[in-house]
């Protein structure tokens, strides 16, 4: 059975493996998605990456190349940190809920899996405090993660603090 570490590690040296094969990068911008973006009254940006190719699709290339809060997105990197530093076995962890009241769907007991899905912020600031800060800033180094600023609270950094993406880093992280 192939676990979720493996199959992460199966992820990232494939992305490496292409990614050593450098081509002349191509850019291709696509103004005609704003349509798609209008009709749900939505802003936003849009990038999608060949690499067999080498060639990028952009909407919107201009906010593409702001940074930003990784808030909810951040669930995957404190996941798979939870995961590597043996906090969590496996997605069916659980982390009892601490009875605040804040979500009908989050005033329950999660495992990672229902946290995951839900998006259930406390689940996640409790997993970053169990990290710890110490531990925590070194993953994200070691991952360049964003710019890897854990300022704010170990508990928010990634919602209210200091970390920030550049677009581009998140796409290939």
């Amino acid at each position: 059975m192939i676990t979720i570490k493996k199959m992460i590690l199966l992820l990232i040296l494939t992305v490496f493996g292409l990614t050593a094969c450098q081509k002349k990068q191509t850019i291709e911008i696509r103004n005609d998605f704003k349509k798609y973006y209008d009709q749900f009254q939505v802003e936003g940006s849009f990038v999608l990456y060949d690499p067999q190719t080498a060639k990028y699709i952009f909407y919107n290339q201009d906010q593409y190349k702001q940074t930003f809060s990784p808030a909810s997105t951040f669930k995957i990197c404190n996941s798979l940190i939870g995961l590597e530093t043996g906090l969590i076995q496996d997605e069916n962890f659980i982390i009892p809920w601490d009875s605040v009241t804040r979500n009908l769907v989050w005033d329950k007991d999660h495992d990672m899996k229902t946290a995951f899905a839900n998006s259930t912020v406390w689940y996640y600031q409790e997993l970053a405090k169990r990290v710890g800060g110490q531990k925590m800033k070194y993953w994200l180094d070691k991952t360049n993660y964003g710019n890897a600023d854990t300022s704010g609270g170990i508990d928010r950094f990634w919602l209210t603090g200091g970390l920030e993406f550049h677009r581009n880093s998140k796409l290939i992280f």
